[in-house]
């Protein structure tokens, strides 16, 4: 999946991708401020990870964690906010996001049963 990073003013997360795509970071750099590396995993895929966010100090910050841990409990209910897959994008007024994997529950990745 790669690296996510959060605009620390709007709380807008995106992918490196995306700020590549976007204009905004090149390849090989990390993106100007106010956009910051979203701390965890730097191979982290939406099917396994959420992608955590939170405003504190005039700021907002973020957080990747492993879904369905007690960590992302404990942080859910200390007021962080899981970032909606469909949010994740360098522009928050563009079309639909990219390179965002699905989940095993989302219209791209239905689970198929017995039934089907």
């Amino acid at each position: 999946m790669g690296l996510f990073f959060i605009d620390t003013q709007s709380g807008q997360v995106a992918t490196h991708q995306q700020l590549m795509d976007a204009g905004v970071a090149e390849r090989n750099e990390l993106p100007p401020r106010p956009w910051h590396k979203v701390q965890g995993s730097d191979g982290a895929s939406t099917l396994w990870y959420a992608v955590l966010r939170k405003r504190t100090h005039g700021i907002f910050i973020g957080s990747l964690v492993f879904r369905h841990s007690d960590h992302h409990a404990s942080l859910l209910a200390d007021g962080w906010e899981e970032v909606p897959l469909q949010e994740i994008r360098a522009d928050p007024h563009s079309g639909p996001p990219t390179e965002i994997a699905p989940g095993p529950f989302t219209e791209s990745g239905a689970v198929v049963t017995d039934d089907d």
